[in-house]
């Protein structure tokens, strides 16, 4: 199963770390990927869930490719990122499901995930994981077998 800590949680959300370049830094040196929200403001990619917070470089996304699961949080960012062969992206709202650009079916935590997808935030409504691919989780840690 391919475990996926949400803005860097691993063990329940610290909010003002999530999505903080060397929070991100720690959950991948734990073992795990690491979901990240990215904006592109200003001719600039940014982290941060509501707006950008933290200003990186394309380079920094690239060095952390394999491991990183970039949710454009703007249609810039979007943009901007969807002919970076090499970065796996997605962008989602509300929407029930999203296909990442590695082929990968993310569930919005309002379902039940599908079978094959990765069950985001499964805890919220006590979802069974199952017969995911993977999960998101502000607790991945509990996901660890």
């Amino acid at each position: 199963m391919i475990l996926i800590s949400h803005r860097g949680n691993i063990d329940g959300r610290k909010v003002p770390f999530e999505n903080r370049p060397s929070y991100i830094d720690e959950a991948i040196e734990a073992g795990y990927d690491v979901e990240i929200d990215v904006w592109y403001h200003q001719h600039s990619f940014w982290l941060g869930h509501d707006y950008g917070q933290y200003e990186i470089d394309i380079n920094w996304l690239k060095e952390r490719s394999h491991t990183l699961w970039i949710h454009c949080k703007n249609h810039s960012a979007l943009e901007n990122l969807m002919f970076e062969n090499d970065l796996h992206i997605f962008w989602h709202d509300e929407d029930d499901l999203t296909l990442t650009s590695n082929g990968f079916i993310w569930s919005h935590p309002k379902i039940n995930p599908l079978q094959n997808s990765i069950a985001v935030l499964p805890e919220i409504h006590n979802r069974s994981t199952d017969n995911c691919v993977g999960v998101c989780s502000d607790n991945i840690i509990n996901y660890k077998k």
